[in-house]
């Protein structure tokens, strides 16, 4: 987000004009009607209700934000709904943690795809939510109501949370609806969401990971892309349509709107359109919080997950069964792991940090002419709160990254251990059955080598490398007793604890003992990690909290009062549902290199290498290839094609959106940005930002062609 053209000039205040640029913003869609003209002039043709309206039934209402039972209102992908019948769309990387739980070395879907020819073969996904947006609404002024300057920040927060509860509670009272209020610029708004939660969501299919995750971490974060990346999930509802847990008898869910799917042609310049539940971004961020972002964040988390990686990539090379063990996890590791780093390089590049201080520079000289003291105080107020907890922060990363996310078992060791050990101190002969039940699904998915190894790489690089003064004294004192070899120190470790294995674990269930338990190694290892991290973090001064919440919300609002009726601005994303417009839109990322708009089959088997893992291609997809089987799917010229890019806005949590064209036909599915323009969660680079979509003919030719399914098929309206 820019704002570069402010002019101060004296006392008085002249704004250069700036156009609103179409294609960057994440669009609260109750206020879609401030864009409407813009949205017009970019190609849309229909009109804003057609998106969002609470009286009639619109594009919003086949929408799908996906999440989990513990936290329904975090969405980490998008959905959308095609057919009357709940049958939805997302990623292929969305849906591949439900792949891997429903795998075995016997059927192995993440190996060779997964589809359901009847309703009758889709697979239930326990804990797995489908959430649709009911409505929305500004309750900022009830809100504020509550709140004043003087307040301290948690007396503010409390206020907010009081207030927004109520809210929240008058809104579903007598519905199966749920609300949240959210917060919106930093503080300044709050906006209040209505949701209808699914609690019954079943796989329906996907193509092999080959294609599904195609190209790999290689062409992760980079266009041109040839990635499948798709899969398919259907909502299931109790019979009288109310929201329902898994049941045999539970029927598809009939939504109000469902969106068409169309093969036409896509054009370069072409209106484009993502609605979908983007995760987070920072476009109010300050220089001072980009420093943390840049030189702490960012650059260890890349560099702690590095040791990570190339451990699993080496175990999971090495073993099927270990493949499938660790995929989604290695996945999930692997995504923020480049993106931090090609994050840093795009900041670097594009002289973000330069950027951000000449806003700062333009908006102190503004502040100084405001009868609040509060502005010109501001920046003051972050760059403290930074220095004070930037120490910490680091430390934060090693032990996060390195101790808690990096093995496994530590941590579940002291959560597991610590629930056990207080059953067993009210009741000595407490049955402990529902814990080993916890454990055997989580060794379902464990290796004990494999997590000794990061063990032992994790530990002995957090010792090596973090503030040796903030390093947890178990580390230094495996340090001194092994003679820095960590890894004898963790084989002794695994070698001793209960919770190594499932066997080791019902050995112990089946004669329990409190004190055998409290002095496992392992839940000490855990204990001691999780009390070191707490620790770190209360260490810093809560006036730094404090002062970079307070900050942050009276920088943002004058930012906003420097922009108001000049240009549209939107909050940045917190996983509320978000409208993005722009166009499909071909780019040049460096001198003497431009990009074409879209991809074709013909780049899958011009990638093709057998000898790597990430570029395998399916026979039955060569033999197609090879007879040029493509049908109604194929373009003017004959080709296949497979992904397209635009210049929408998005950032994580729209994997998996709808990229929707001028009449509200599904036209792609977004799934990635490039890596010339991974600032863009911190500032959008209009000219190289870009999204990264799998065309929708190349997902339908896969159901159709590539695996039969015209079941699913015969449900969607197919535009031609």
């Amino acid at each position: 987000m820019k704002f570069r053209h402010i002019v101060i000039a004296m006392a008085l205040l002249t704004l250069a004009p700036q156009a609103v640029r179409a294609d960057e913003g994440m669009w609260l869609l109750s206020l879609l009607g401030k864009n409407y003209e813009d949205m017009q002039k970019a190609g849309f043709r229909l009109t804003v209700d057609d998106i969002y309206s609470v009286n009639r039934n619109c594009i919003k209402d086949a929408i799908v934000g996906l999440g989990n039972d513990g936290s329904p209102f975090w969405h980490f992908c998008t959905g959308e709904i095609i057919s009357n019948e709940g049958l939805m769309t997302t990623n292929h990387h969305c849906g591949y943690g439900k792949l891997q739980e429903h795998s075995t070395v016997e059927h192995d879907y993440l190996r060779d795809g997964f589809w359901a020819y009847t309703k009758e073969q889709e697979l239930p996904n326990p804990g797995l939510t489908a959430s649709i947006l009911v409505r929305m609404e500004d309750v900022t002024a009830r809100v504020k109501e509550a709140l004043s300057d003087n307040m301290s920040e948690p007396d503010r927060e409390a206020a907010i949370k009081r207030v927004s509860d109520q809210i929240a509670e008058e809104a579903v009272k007598g519905t199966y609806y749920s609300a949240r209020v959210r917060p919106m610029f930093n503080g300044n708004q709050f906006f209040l969401f209505v949701h209808v939660i699914y609690r019954d969501v079943r796989l329906v299919g996907a193509p092999p990971s080959s294609m599904g995750k195609f190209g790999g971490d290689t062409d992760n974060w980079s266009w041109p892309r040839h990635t499948c990346d798709f899969s398919m999930f259907r909502i299931y509802t109790a019979p009288d349509g109310s929201p329902a847990p898994y049941s045999k008898d539970n029927v598809p869910l009939h939504p109000k709107h469902h969106l068409p799917v169309s093969i036409r042609e896509i054009n370069n310049g072409d209106f484009a359109m993502v609605l979908g539940f983007p995760g987070t971004t920072e476009h109010f961020l300050t220089s001072y919080g980009l420093e943390e972002t840049m030189d702490i964040t960012n650059k260890l988390r890349y560099e702690i997950r590095t040791v990570k990686i190339n451990i699993l990539r080496e175990e999971m090379d090495a073993s099927q069964a270990t493949k499938i063990k660790y995929a989604s996890k290695y996945a999930s590791c692997s995504n923020y792991w480049k993106y931090s780093n090609e994050q840093n390089k795009a900041l670097a590049h594009l002289n973000t940090m330069g950027v951000k201080k000449e806003i700062e520079k333009e908006y102190t000289d503004w502040a100084k002419f405001q009868k609040d003291p509060k502005y010109l105080r501001a920046l003051d107020l972050i760059s403290d709160g930074y220095k004070a907890r930037r120490t910490a922060q680091a430390a934060i990363s090693y032990l996060y990254e390195g101790l808690l996310t990096g093995p496994e078992l530590p941590l579940r060791a002291r959560n597991i251990g610590e629930g056990m050990l207080r059953s067993l101190q009210n009741d000595k002969n407490a049955d402990l059955t529902p814990y080993q039940n916890i454990m055997d699904a989580f060794y379902k998915d464990y290796d004990a080598r494999v997590d000794e190894r990061l063990t032992a790489a994790m530990f002995a690089y957090v010792f090596e490398n973090m503030d040796r003064d903030l390093c947890p004294d178990f580390l230094k004192q495996a340090n001194k007793k092994y003679k820095g070899n960590f890894e004898k120190y963790a084989h002794d470790l695994y070698a001793k604890s209960i919770f190594t294995s499932p066997e080791s674990l019902e050995k112990f269930i089946a004669k329990p003992n409190a004190k055998t338990l409290d002095s496992d190694p392992m839940l000490a290892v855990g204990r001691a990690a999780i009390e070191k991290y707490l620790e770190i973090n209360q260490s810093v001064p809560k006036n730094a909290e404090e002062n970079l919440a307070r900050g942050n919300r009276d920088f943002t609002d004058g930012i906003l009062q420097i922009n108001e009726g000049r240009k549209l601005m939107s909050p940045d994303a917190n996983s509320t549902i978000r409208c993005t417009y722009g166009n499909v839109k071909a780019y040049d990322p460096k001198d003497g290199v431009s990009y074409h708009y879209y991809t074709t089959i013909d780049g899958v088997i011009q990638k093709e290498d057998p000898t790597n893992s990430e570029f395998i291609v399916p026979e039955h997809l060569k033999e197609l290839y090879a007879d040029k089987k493509f049908g109604r799917y194929a373009n003017s010229r004959g080709q296949l094609p497979t992904c397209f890019i635009t210049n929408n806005d998005i950032t994580g949590g729209n994997s998996g959106s709808p990229v929707i064209n001028a009449h509200g036909h599904l036209i792609g599915l977004a799934f990635d940005g490039n890596s010339e323009a991974m600032s863009g969660d911190i500032d959008f680079e209009e000219n190289l930002q870009r999204c990264i979509c799998l065309d929708a003919r190349y997902m339908l030719w896969v159901i159709d062609v590539y695996a039969g399914a015209t079941n699913l098929i015969e449900e969607m309206d197919i535009i031609r």
